[in-house]
């Protein structure tokens, strides 16, 4: 790990009195803040701090190592800083996770649109659903669809996730169509990550509902879902921008359009805003700008 930026967080560990408001201070997670410090600890061989749940203070090796830190974040502060590198300069590997269904219907357009303005960056993508330690994975940006992101995160927010309920016609075939959201319990309705009840959140002119749904498939993984609803199974609900070209195919039929689903947020997670790369930083600005202005993707945006 890079030792400036762990002499920094070590001092700033230090001067706040705890790593909670370290990690607010430098922006940075809670989990890297811990990193960082025991790294510290392990290039010095020792401990460097006192550790209770009130209060942390230095050991006699902590004060040495204090100063020293102090010395060499005074010399890097006297390094000259490189100029901005052009596009066609920046060059590396970024490491992408994301939801299948967000990658195929967003990222298979946006990548490709990003590295011809960035020619000399590789993108690895890693097809994921899972909270992930993105430390411990080599991971430089998770893209995560949510409305629950932990305090300890750092996130950009990129786009918002509008969600449809629908079904094939051949399983709404001779039942009689929901009228409500209470109407889904009825019905077979496939649920997304686990087995058993799922509560599905809508709003209708300002006034909140919430069903518990179940059925007989589960999955955690959105595009499985939408495949079965083609092939009739249940009803489902769906990112809007899977299932747009279905909807106008006829291939699936909306149900409950006067009900909104819950919408959700399009983030950009990272480990940490100190010393972010440049081709890092280049990847989340091209993406906020992308979701807010591409044609393509605002066509995939639930119009009121």
């Amino acid at each position: 790990m890079d030792r400036v930026t762990a002499a920094q967080v070590f001092t700033i560990i230090v001067e706040q009195g705890s790593m909670i408001a370290a990690s607010e201070r430098l922006d940075m997670s809670r989990a890297m803040v811990s990193r960082y410090l025991a790294e510290m600890e392990k290039w010095a061989g020792v401990r460097l701090l006192h550790r209770t749940t009130r209060k942390i203070s230095l050991t006699s090796a902590g004060e040495i190592a204090y100063q020293r830190s102090r010395k060499l974040l005074q010399l890097a502060q006297e390094i000259p800083v490189d100029h901005p590198v052009a596009a066609q300069e920046l060059s590396g590997l970024l490491r992408i996770s994301s939801s299948q269904s967000l990658a195929v219907s967003a990222l298979s357009v946006a990548i490709p649109e990003f590295m011809r303005i960035y020619p000399q960056i590789a993108i690895d993508m890693q097809m994921s659903n899972k909270a992930i330690n993105l430390v411990e994975e080599r991971i430089d940006l998770a893209l995560r669809i949510t409305n629950n992101l932990e305090p300890n995160l750092i996130a950009r927010p990129l786009s918002t996730c509008h969600s449809v309920v629908c079904a094939a016609p051949s399983y709404l075939m001779g039942k009689i169509l929901p009228q409500k959201p209470a109407d889904l319990a009825l019905h077979n309705c496939m649920t997304y990550n686990f087995f058993g009840k799922s509560l599905w959140l809508f709003e209708r002119q300002g006034e909140k509902y919430s069903v518990p749904v179940s059925g007989t498939l589960s999955a955690n993984e959105s595009m499985v879902l939408m495949e079965a609803t083609l092939q009739g199974v249940g009803i489902a609900m769906q990112p809007y921008y899977s299932v747009a070209s279905h909807l106008a195919s006829g291939k699936l039929t909306q149900l409950l359009p006067e009900y909104r689903p819950q919408a959700m947020g399009i983030y950009g997670i990272y480990a940490s805003r100190q010393n972010m790369p440049a081709t890092l930083r280049a990847l989340l600005d091209f993406l906020v700008q992308w979701f807010a202005s591409s044609p393509y993707w605002q066509a995939l945006m639930l119009k009121s």
